[in-house]
């Protein structure tokens, strides 16, 4: 009889019996009842969803609300032409952030070509650099005006599909604006206001663009850009746009614009007192423009008095001070500049910085104190600010302007002993000073020097020499510099004809007048104007030579006949060069191919011969086998015959020697 399980339970001893037990004190799972059996089922399927909703990812924000797909409806691919969702910045981490750490080092070691060319190169590697990295190299480039770099890399980075981030477009934006093309750098912001655009403008983005207009006196448009910032509310009223558009006005000459520009933030703003400096300075000076120099004055002390809430930087307080030096209030601006000074702690609180210095040289070079313009100026060093060209430059002009020739020199001089570059402008402010005093050989050692120095002299660096040499009835040398103009890759402009054709009618010179005219009729990039018509007309029609305004008209359009024939049979020879050349490519692209045909050929003829004889080979095994085996079993019926010979023999014997006897 089997024994049951109860029964046998009870058989066996008591720790046996209570081994079941002891699992419940284990990590294992307990041994389930049947009510666990019925619950089991239920809760791990609501562990499973409380997992879920967990884990869940929540979609990305968006403009509006995510469309709902009706029921039934089949999900829409995505577009692959749809612009890409910049990433975050939790992507700057492990290999990328070395990347990034590399390049930021490279480019603090000034090596911007190094860096450019490994950001090319990390493209398409395993550690793709983030946009921030690019960003970084871009504006790297875009602060010492490299702006060929900066579009070749911006195309590259673009076409490698790098998604960019508002900091990307505001860097090509001012990249167009420094440029001084304000036309292409709004079109380039259209397309942040396009709906499907996954990037919003940022207030930077109108200071950038706002500051451009107003220096290009496109007021109009500036206008139309603050009024789409309000009526779109991607951003507040910006006090700094309204500062930029304000300073337009006020350039202008248009005080009236310029206040009520104020009042208008003033309102957007609650009617609250603006708390940033940055628009006071030229509420200052509309003021000073509509002849109310006592509201300028009261404003200044509210915002600069004691208890006054309004936060000024070194930017607002230049402004301040501009308007105050531009407006005879130097002694004002004095008492600003030095508060200016005691207030400034760097790095905490910086209050004065290389603007401050300029401005203040020109309101003692207004006030014509030009030897405080020069100690000012040589105090930069005390408040760790270096001059650059710009700076001198202004003083430069300034002291030349009021014939102090000797202190420009001294300051161009100082330009080199503290490794500043001097420019053209530069150049061209000492030619201008030393014609002024009458020093013309200098000048034209000034303008020598440019070359000296590897610059390259524009047409009005050319202009200014030429000019200055014609006062002083040096005409000859004055066309040995027009003639250099086309040696040096330079074109002569308007300035350039118009001041040797006076010149020379002036000096009763008609026949160079002549032919400088008749250079001016050549050269499409000018226009021959009116008035330089009539001017030659009239001092030909002095000395009898009517007919050779005429004789110059034909001459012009003979050559320019003969000029446009050479022009089509260059390009005629040209595009029979080109086809001929277009010929020569096909047919040697035709005899490879003929070559690789036949060597095509040749390979499959030889892989063929090589299978026809394996074929053959393989045929003829079977042939030679069959006949070894016959001549084997041939061989082996003659042993056998042999054998059977043999015995045979052996009975005949035997019976032979048994019949015998």
């Amino acid at each position: 009889m089997a024994l049951s399980k109860p029964f046998l339970s009870r058989l066996l001893p008591l720790p046996l019996r209570l081994r079941p037990q002891l699992r419940l004190l284990c990590l294992a799972t307990p041994t389930p009842t049947p009510t666990d059996d019925v619950q089991a089922p239920a809760d791990a399927a609501a562990e499973r969803r409380r997992r879920k909703r967990r884990l869940r990812v929540e979609p990305p924000l968006s403009r509006g609300p995510a469309p709902q797909r009706a029921p039934g409806v089949p999900r829409s691919a995505s577009n692959p032409n749809a612009p890409k969702i910049p990433e975050s910045a939790a992507v700057l981490s492990g290999k990328r952030l070395d990347l990034h750490r590399r390049i930021l080092t490279l480019i603090r070691e000034n090596d911007l070509d190094e860096a450019a060319l490994l950001t090319r190169h990390s493209i398409y590697s395993n550690c793709r650099p983030t946009v921030f990295t690019c960003n970084a190299v871009l504006a790297a480039l875009l602060r010492q005006a490299r702006y060929a770099d900066f579009l070749s890399l911006h195309r590259f980075v673009t076409q490698a599909a790098v998604a960019p981030t508002v900091a990307t477009y505001n860097l090509l934006l001012q990249l167009y604006c420094d440029c001084r093309r304000p036309d292409a750098a709004l079109e380039h912001f259209r397309l942040l206001l396009k709906d499907d655009s996954p990037v919003l403008p940022s207030p930077t983005t109108y200071r950038i663009l706002a500051r451009s207009l107003a220096e290009n006196g496109k007021l109009d448009q500036a206008i139309e850009l603050k009024d789409g910032m309000l009526e779109r509310g991607l951003v507040a009223p910006d006090t700094q746009v309204y500062a930029f558009i304000m300073g337009g006005f006020v350039n202008a000459g248009d005080g009236d614009t310029a206040v009520s520009l104020y009042e208008e933030l003033k309102e957007k703003l609650g009617g609250e007192p603006i708390l940033d400096g940055v628009v006071y300075g030229n509420l200052m000076k509309g003021y000073f423009l509509k002849g109310m120099e006592n509201e300028a004055m009261d404003c200044y002390a509210e915002v600069l008095g004691d208890g006054s809430k309004v936060r000024f930087g070194a930017v607002s307080y230049n402004m301040v001070l501009d308007a105050l030096g531009r407006n005879g209030r130097l002694e004002d601006a004095l008492k600003l500049f030095d508060r200016m000074c005691m207030e400034h702690d760097p790095p905490k609180t910086i209050t004065v910085n290389l603007g401050s210095f300029n401005v203040m040289v020109d309101a003692y070079c207004r006030a014509e104190r030009f030897q405080d313009a020069i100690e000012v100026f040589g105090k930069m060093a005390e408040k760790r600010c270096a001059p650059d060209a710009l700076s001198y430059n202004n003083l430069i002009d300034w002291l030349g302007k009021n014939e102090l020739v000797g202190e420009a020199e001294g300051l161009y001089e100082e330009m080199a002993e503290r490794g500043v570059n001097p420019d053209e402008y530069t150049y061209v402010l000492l030619i201008e000073s030393c014609f002024k005093v009458d020093r013309v050989d200098d000048a034209v050692g000034y303008f020598n020097k440019m070359f000296d120095a590897g610059l390259r002299p524009n047409a009005n660096a050319f202009t200014k020499v030429m000019g200055g040499l014609v006062k002083v009835d040096r005409l000859d040398e004055a066309q040995g510099f027009f003639d250099m103009m086309p040696e040096k890759e330079v074109k002569p402009n308007i300035a350039s004809y118009e001041l040797l054709l006076r010149a020379y009618v002036d000096a009763a010179r008609l026949d160079d007048a002549i032919k400088i005219a008749k250079g001016f009729l050549l050269n499409e990039s000018v226009v021959f104007s009116d008035e330089m018509k009539a001017l030659l007309e009239g001092a030909l029609e002095k000395e009898g030579r009517d007919g050779d305004m005429t004789k110059l008209y034909e001459d012009v359009e003979r050559e320019k006949a003969e000029a446009a024939a050479r022009a089509a049979e260059e390009k005629a020879r040209a595009e029979a060069l080109a086809k001929e050349e277009e010929e020569r490519k096909k047919a040697e692209a035709k005899a490879k191919e003929e070559a690789a045909a036949r060597a095509s050929r040749a390979a499959i003829e030889a892989v063929l011969g090589r299978k026809k004889e394996e074929e053959e080979e393989s045929a003829d095994a079977p042939n030679v086998e069959e006949a070894e085996v016959v001549e084997s079993n041939s061989d082996t019926i003659g042993v056998s015959d042999e054998q059977s010979e043999g015995d045979e023999q052996k009975r005949q014997e035997s019976v032979e020697a048994s019949s015998g006897p």
